[in-house]
């Protein structure tokens, strides 16, 4: 059996650039397999990564016989999976504050943001891109209020979002950052924000996965 494991991933994917921390911080081998999400309507339609995984989107981790899909329950795997650096902390109260912080960025303003959402608001409500580039500005934002509050107002808070070591929060936080600043939101109002996230890409395991530096990134 094939015991490489493979990712398939799109270079500016914030849910694609989330595992790939993890791999790294796992201290991994993979390979990518690029899905270009922008060519020709999208790879992500087509009929053979369809098979792979219905919902057409990335990223999509496999693992010998394994396909596993959703970017928190890949890390969640990888956890439960290999050994090395831990992406979950060690108690109960621990791991639910990672995740409940992961999660906010997961599934709560990530996808607002989603290129198929984008794309929804384009073509069905005509919306021009001036208004869809508000629209994430104001998610972000939103979220990123309560995401900061958060941190800031917890002592478990330390150089990373819980603790001292990077764990399953910063794995998202770093690639939201990322989206943010792509879409100009003014990050001044999040001070402890800004300080995990440069203390994050101070890391190789966070500063090899930065969407610049993979393979399928437009070469300048």
């Amino acid at each position: 059996m094939d015991s490489t494991i493979r990712l398939y991933s799109y270079w500016r994917s914030s849910a694609s650039y989330r595992v790939r921390i993890a791999l790294n911080l796992k201290q991994l081998k993979y390979e990518i397999v690029p899905v270009n999400l922008a060519r020709d309507g999208g790879e992500q339609h087509g009929s053979e990564f369809h098979h792979l995984n219905p919902q057409e989107q990335v990223p999509v981790l496999i693992d010998g016989g394994r396909v596993i899909r959703q970017s928190l329950a890949i890390i969640e795997y990888l956890e439960e999976v290999y050994d090395g650096n831990h992406l979950l902390p060690g108690t109960a109260r621990e791991r639910a504050r990672a995740r409940s912080l992961a999660h906010l960025i997961a599934t709560d303003i990530s996808p607002l943001g989603n290129l198929s959402v984008l794309q929804y608001l384009e073509h069905e409500d005509n919306m021009p891109q001036i208004e869809r580039e508000r629209w994430i500005r104001h998610w972000i934002t939103r979220g990123f209020a309560a995401f900061e509050e958060m941190l800031a107002d917890n002592p478990s808070t330390g150089d990373f979002c819980e603790g001292d070591v990077p764990s399953i929060a910063d794995c998202c936080l770093v690639p939201q950052v990322y989206n943010a600043r792509r879409f100009e939101v003014d990050l001044t109002p999040y001070p402890t924000i800004c300080r995990i996230n440069e203390h994050c890409l101070g890391l190789a395991a966070f500063d090899l996965a930065t969407p610049e530096r993979q393979p399928d990134a437009p070469q300048l």
